[in-house]
């Protein structure tokens, strides 16, 4: 079980970082949001860029998490399996 509780904290971590940056790119939007009411073009580019890099990171980290839960699950069925044994 060692593993499998190993494999879920890491998960977890995964997760906390996957609403963070969620949370980022809805701060950044708002931001962009305000930027375009102003007609501030030279800010807007710069906050644009970086909404675009932690949608990019964003992804990446959803499919970290999504190979993470398969591990998890895959790990449990293994415990149990050794456990039923």
């Amino acid at each position: 079980m060692e593993r499998f509780d190993l494999l879920v904290s890491e998960q977890l971590k995964i997760m906390d970082k996957l609403l963070y940056l969620q949370s980022e790119i809805e701060r950044c939007k708002e931001i962009e949001k305000q930027l375009l009411i102003l007609q501030d073009d030279a800010q807007l580019g710069p906050v644009q860029k970086e909404i675009e890099m932690m949608k990019k990171e964003l992804v990446e980290i959803q499919q970290l998490f999504e190979k993470q839960t398969e591990a998890v699950i895959k790990s449990y069925q293994r415990e149990n399996i050794e456990t039923v044994s």
